[in-house]
């Protein structure tokens, strides 16, 4: 009888805790009304931004992915948001379609019928069926003052599109190779800022498979076409590199020089399966960090060490406290990065990384990070970064499977939200028991294809995740409302671009969906507050030059709000960031209520390479703000 009771007394203890440890490793929920509390804020318009048929989901590839075709064809879509028909508003949107693999510029919904959608191809150049576009990147690449498109496919090198007339058109482009002659890559990601600090933007790139590898060929048998050599250690891929701008022209025969910055990355730096991107000033220096988001293996935060002419960096890592898993220290993780953005989420005025991994539950769960300042002074000159993860305590840890990050302010109050674009491929058969069982596999064996499990068409892993909208409660955590404000938009999801297509201070997002019809969400919360909208420009002149009127945008120049703002101060101009998204060049903060102007410190780089700082005053509303060789910031045009 004793020996009875002590067996049901060591069973129900174990249930207490099996029960218990269940209760402090899920999420907490918020409640009905606190989610209400936090959705009456928002309110968003969904329209389509392509034709809503699907005709095609798969991709033909090469006979060693045959077997995994679906896992392939799981990449392409994305989306950013531009004015290139130089209207003084983002109002124009490059959409990358893998249902008919178009990139297409277009006007966004309710801007009216400015110009006829135009198709970006590269006529004239090398181009086949082989060959897929994976993102679009709108800048200013010959500093001419017009708004060009860069292009990256997997199977060759991107392409630059370069403006040579108004009005937009097909023929408003030039074609351009952006290396000579073109090569093979199998490019995931861009990220543009002055690396080394010469006064001109320069080009980071993220390659994914082996350079040389045509993926997309199906004749093609070669050794390069491999997966990654381990699941949390991966080297194998493509390489990493850093294009210099070096010289440009504008007029009716545009054109542009980059060169390879050889060496600037180490093969510790650039052979990680890289599938995000973001550039961002974390030390106050004027030159801009480059986070490097990796697929299989550890991300890399690289410190900018560059002189003109000879970018270089340090890679850095966190600090491993007691309490902290390896794998939940910066620089050590072994997570599937797949987007980055940078927020100050502990408003101490320094840049936060936030970062999607894997986060499924029931599957892999890993853990998105938030990557957190704890002094001020990130960056040790040892090669230490002074960042915790708070991801857990922040609700934002597990999300599903993640891909693009964006943050803004889509309340108007000075309150950062995060967005995030979830979801791998869509089916009707879940193999996730497959894929668990491949992530347990030895090493040795994941390099060959043939010993994969199959993920075919009709496959699913993680097909119907929601996207994700996150909103901070006052006791400082964020929670899930996507599905309150209707923008879970279940699929999966690649790329997020922002702007404020309409310059109503309310800032709009659109989403690229993979396989299926990609949206616009226009922000028309009732709720008006003031707020302060920047475009920062500089003179499109090279180093010297004082002819000209034309203005680009100053890529890397930072804005401090001082008195007047009611939220966020500094955000710096850095578009290209993340996957597959690509927001506008424009910095958007909330004023107080009561503010009549608000007193504004800029820092830029002119076309020389030297640094300045100015303070203005601005009242609310649209600005763009003119930053001169001379160290001058003069308003321009409201």
């Amino acid at each position: 009888m004793r020996s009875r009771i002590k067996t049901r007394l060591t069973q129900f203890c174990a249930a207490l805790l099996v029960i218990g440890g269940w209760q402090v490793a899920r999420l907490p929920e918020a409640s009905p009304a606190t989610v209400a509390s936090l959705a009456k804020d928002f309110s968003f318009e969904k329209l389509p931004l392509n034709e809503a048929a699907t005709t095609r989901d798969i991709r033909t590839v090469a006979p060693a992915y045959e077997k995994i075709n679906h896992w392939i064809s799981s990449l392409g879509a994305a989306v950013a948001l531009a004015d290139f028909d130089a209207n003084g508003r983002a109002d124009d949107v490059c959409l990358v379609d893998p249902r008919d693999e178009s990139v297409t510029l277009r006007p966004a919904p309710t801007t009216g019928d400015r110009f006829a959608p135009v198709a970006l191809e590269p006529s004239g150049l090398p181009y086949d069926s082989t060959m897929a576009p994976m993102g679009c990147v709108p800048s200013d690449y010959n500093e001419d003052g017009r708004t060009d498109a860069l292009v990256y496919y997997w199977g060759r090198s991107p392409v630059l599109f370069l403006r040579n007339a108004q009005p937009v058109a097909s023929s408003s482009f030039t074609r351009q190779e952006l290396i000579q002659p073109f090569e093979v890559w199998n490019t995931n990601a861009i990220s543009l800022a002055d690396f080394d600090g010469d006064g001109h933007t320069d080009i980071a790139l993220g390659n994914y498979f082996p350079d040389g590898a045509r993926v997309l060929d199906p004749e093609a048998d070669q050794p390069e076409l491999q997966m990654q050599d381990s699941m949390s250690a991966g080297y194998n891929a493509g390489r990493n590199r850093v294009l210099l701008f070096r010289e440009a022209q504008g007029g009716t025969v545009p054109q542009a020089r980059f060169t390879e910055a050889t060496g600037a990355l180490s093969p510790e730096m650039a052979n990680g399966w890289t599938l995000a991107m973001g550039a961002q000033d974390l030390d106050g220096d004027g030159l801009p960090e480059l986070y490097v988001a990796n697929d299989f293996g550890p991300d890399r935060l690289l410190r900018n060490v560059s002189t003109p002419g000879k970018p270089r960096f340090q890679v850095m890592e966190g600090v491993r406290h007691f309490t902290t898993p390896k794998s939940k220290v910066l620089g050590r993780d072994s997570f599937k990065g797949m987007g980055v953005a940078f927020p100050d989420l502990n408003l101490d005025d320094v840049p936060d990384m936030v970062v999607s991994n894997i986060t499924e539950d029931y599957a892999l769960h890993e853990s998105n990070f938030a990557w957190v300042s704890t002094r001020r002074k990130v960056l040790g000159e040892d090669g230490t970064a002074f960042y915790d993860d708070r991801s857990e305590p922040l609700g934002i840890s597990r999300s599903g499977w993640g891909w693009d990050l964006k943050t803004g302010d889509f309340a108007g109050d000075g309150r950062v939200q995060i967005l995030q674009a979830t979801g791998f491929i869509k089916g009707t058969s879940n193999r996730w028991a497959e894929l668990q069982e491949l992530a347990m596999t030895n090493d040795e064996l994941l390099k060959n294809p043939d010993m994969w499990p199959r993920f075919g068409p009709g496959d699913d892993l993680s097909g119907d995740d929601p996207d994700r909208f996150f909103v901070q409660a006052p006791d400082g955590r964020f929670h899930d409302i996507a599905a309150r404000l209707g923008v879970d938009n279940a699929g999966p999801t690649r790329g997020i671009a922002l702007a404020d297509i309409d310059h109503d201070g309310r800032l709009d997002y659109a989403v690229a969906n993979q396989w299926r019809q990609s949206f616009l969400h226009h922000n028309n919360r009732s709720t008006r507050h003031p707020f302060l909208g920047i475009r920062l420009m500089r003179p499109a002149a090279a180093c010297g030059e004082t002819t000209g009127t034309s203005v680009t945008p100053a890529i890397g120049a930072t804005a401090h709000v001082g008195s007047g703002a009611a939220g966020t101060r500094t955000a710096q101009v850095y578009p290209a960031a993340g996957h597959a998204g690509v927001s506008s060049p424009e910095l958007l903060f909330a004023l107080d209520g009561r503010a009549t102007a608000a007193n504004v410190t800029v820092t830029w780089r002119d076309a020389c390479g030297t640094r300045h700082n100015a303070g203005l005053s601005l009242t609310p509303g649209w600005h763009t703000v003119l930053l001169t060789s001379d160290g001058s910031a003069q308003e321009i045009t409201r």
